[in-house]
């Protein structure tokens, strides 16, 4: 019992952490490409630091320890994204700056019962563009990200924070208020909704846009019908949905068969994001395989704050069980120059071969290599 691993923490044994691996090479490759250069934040830094601005809502699920040598509390990151943010405010470099990531997190609580607790968590971040372009230019390499990853059917959901924001100032609601509706919303619970809105006084266009909009969601198609179920809506929530609309027309001119969604209560990261947030989702996958969105001012609490979008996911459950690899080819113990070309030559081509340690078992082989007929040569295990 001793050698057990806490809840939520996991060991990557064969062939999880070789998929693993293969995957982040592909995936670096893949940023690189795209012009997204890597940064490697410490896996701990000084809680003051760590958990400052945006990085405050990961307190709850952020390990704190003292240091021995400076006394000071640190912390062990739970989001990479607070670090890029802090990275990203140093550059003085007025240009969009492209930057992505991959490493392992902690949390200290299981988001829900049985989850990862250090998933290995990838993304990419894209600082001084406010323009829709850059939210489309991010949601296309996402999408890249999940072919690599080996996703071709997915669909996106797509929503706007600004929405249930700006209706709530137009409302006027208080801080509680607007933190019980955001419960209600997230549920879904339309009727627990209308009975709550008829307790604040609110007048009757205000009452309905909370009672409605927990239904305005479906395919992108939709939101022009969408948009009519919300009447008499305040400039800057009209502006957000008009924001949403060329987001989505814009990505589906790169991209015209993907499954596109809208969800007007979309809150994912609603303390955090200020704009458009969104998700993507693929068969077999009860949950989003990654998510992101803009939170413009993020860096703003290191000294800098511009524009941001990005997107992350945890690179384990992309993979989810990988495939087994092939079985390796196993070589006799010789030093014959002929036979070290071979395997040389095999492995270049990324054939694994092993040699056979005399009074071991190989276990399970793929095939032998043999001398017959004066030279080296493949022979099938059997």
């Amino acid at each position: 019992m001793r050698w057990l691993l806490p809840p939520g923490i996991e060991d990557l044994l064969p062939p999880q952490a070789q998929a693993l691996e293969a995957a982040r090479r592909r995936l670096l490759d893949l940023f690189a490409a795209w012009g997204y250069q890597l940064v490697m934040p410490p896996l701990v830094e000084y809680a003051d630091a760590l958990l400052t601005g945006t990085g405050a809502d990961l307190a709850e699920q952020t390990f704190q320890v003292t240091d021995p040598l400076s006394g000071r509390l640190l912390a062990i990151r739970a989001d990479i994204t607070p670090q890029v943010a802090r990275i990203d405010a140093r550059n003085a470099d007025p240009a969009p700056a492209r930057l992505c990531y991959l490493g392992s997190v902690l949390a200290a609580q299981e988001g829900a019962p049985g989850t990862c607790r250090n998933p290995m968590q990838v993304g990419a971040e894209l600082y001084g563009h406010g323009g829709p372009e850059s939210d489309v230019e991010v949601l296309r390499l996402l999408l890249a990200t999940l072919r690599a990853a080996g996703h071709e059917q997915v669909h996106v959901d797509l929503g706007h924070v600004g929405i249930f924001r700006g209706l709530s100032r137009a409302a006027g609601l208080d801080a509680d208020a607007e933190h019980t509706l955001f419960e209600l919303l997230q549920r879904k619970a339309r009727a627990d909704i209308a009975e709550f809105v008829a307790t604040l006084g609110l007048d009757e266009r205000a009452r309905d846009w909370f009672v409605q909009l927990p239904q305005c969601f479906g395919p992108i198609d939709r939101l022009p019908e969408l948009r009519q179920r919300l009447h008499d809506l305040p400039p800057t929530v009209t502006a957000a949905i008009d924001e949403l609309d060329t987001i989505a027309r814009e990505l589906l001119r790169f991209v015209p068969d993907l499954p596109l969604f809208v969800d007007l209560a979309e809150l994912r990261g609603y303390h955090y994001h200020t704009g458009l947030v969104f998700a993507a989702y693929g068969a077999g996958y009860g949950q989003a395989m990654a998510w992101g969105g803009r939170y413009d001012g993020v860096g703003g609490v290191f000294g800098r704050a511009r524009p941001a979008t990005g997107f992350s996911a945890d690179l384990k459950r992309l993979l989810g069980t990988p495939a087994l690899p092939a079985l390796p080819l196993l070589a006799p113990w010789s030093s014959d120059p002929e036979l070290t070309a071979l395997i040389e030559r095999l492995r270049a081509d990324g054939r694994a071969v092993i040699h056979e340690l005399p009074g071991s078992d190989p276990g399970p082989v793929g095939a032998r290599i043999v001398h017959r007929d004066g030279a080296w040569r493949l022979q099938d295990a059997g």
